[in-house]
């Protein structure tokens, strides 16, 4: 199959503002994305800097190069994951977030080709990664800013080429139970482990997050080696997806490193038990609104990432 040609199409390269705060696998999309009008003063330095990332539809024509941390910062060179590959399918094509560093490009390919083998997925559904060039993003992440998070729905990819229609409208499956204490028995599988126990057992990985009731399901029904749990990482949401991110490449010297899980496999229930506390399951609303966070600007970014903006559109 001819799939590395297949790129995200020239009318679906704009980046757009979503009324939501969230974008998520059960967000919808756009069929008919609008390109954001332009900046009044793009040199405004209150200005977020989602604001200018967000409206960068290409690369940089820079070699590849991470520069800062995964919540703060932005890539150089980042490469496209084809919209369609042998074992892998991109979804929310509206978003134009299927850029990164080609670490993680690689390692999604070698994911999808496991999930497929290993599991019987006909392949895997790839979500958010990141930006062209990295950075802040209007809606959906703090992280996914430098090119090395990618999220992997938790819906097996189907056994056709999707329709741009269902890339931007098909819902991701729930996988945690309505109480939220545990996974939901008619959409978890054997499988779901299989595949993102691939994912963990990656060199590359350092951590994966998903939603604790499917970190209490992977405790209870690995067996044999279980050393691959202690990238398992607990996390809000990411009950339709799970959350890859990976180790700052080697050589990369602008890349800030997150420190290793210590923890060990941590699932005991004691490990677990902060994160189905009531009060997490169920936070109550705030006495009074609070006060929307200001946002990120350029000017608290990485100085290179200043260079990176301004460098001209790679050639696709």
């Amino acid at each position: 199959m001819n799939w590395r040609p297949l790129l995200i199409p020239t009318f679906l390269l704009f980046a757009i503002a979503a009324a939501s705060s969230t974008a998520s696998a059960q967000d919808k999309g756009s069929v008919n994305p609008k390109p954001l009008p332009p900046l009044a003063n793009p040199n405004d330095p209150k200005l977020g800097a989602k604001e200018l990332f967000g409206r960068k539809v290409l690369p940089a024509s820079m070699p590849t190069k991470v520069i800062g941390f995964y919540s703060h910062g932005c890539i150089a060179g980042a490469q496209p994951l084809p919209i369609n590959g042998p074992t892998w399918q991109v979804m929310r094509l509206s978003r134009n977030r299927n850029w990164a560093h080609p670490e993680m490009i690689a390692l999604l390919e070698r994911l999808s080709a496991k999930a497929h083998k290993d599991a019987g997925w006909p392949g895997i559904l790839v979500g958010d990664m990141s930006q062209p060039r990295g950075g802040p993003m209007f809606t959906g992440h703090a992280s996914h800013q430098i090119g090395l998070d990618a999220d992997v729905w938790l819906t097996p990819m189907p056994n056709h080429t999707l329709s741009r229609n269902e890339r931007e409208e098909m819902s991701a499956v729930m996988m945690v139970r309505s109480d939220r204490l545990d996974i939901d028995p008619n959409s978890w599988t054997p499988q779901h482990l299989t595949v993102i126990r691939d994912a963990a057992q990656e060199p590359g990985v350092q951590r994966i997050f998903v939603n604790a009731a499917i970190k209490k399901a992977l405790c209870r029904e690995t067996k044999g080696d279980r050393s691959w749990l202690a990238k398992i990482r607990p996390m809000y949401g990411h009950d339709y997806h799970f959350h890859i991110r990976i180790k700052c490449p080697a050589g990369a010297t602008a890349c800030e490193s997150q420190p290793e899980p210590t923890e060990g496999e941590a699932c005991s229930a004691a490990d677990l038990a902060y994160w189905f506390k009531d009060e997490v399951l169920h936070p109550k609303p705030p006495v009074e609104p609070e006060k929307p966070k200001p946002p990120m600007t350029l000017a608290q970014l990485p100085a290179e990432c200043r260079g990176v903006l301004a460098a001209p559109d790679a050639k696709q």
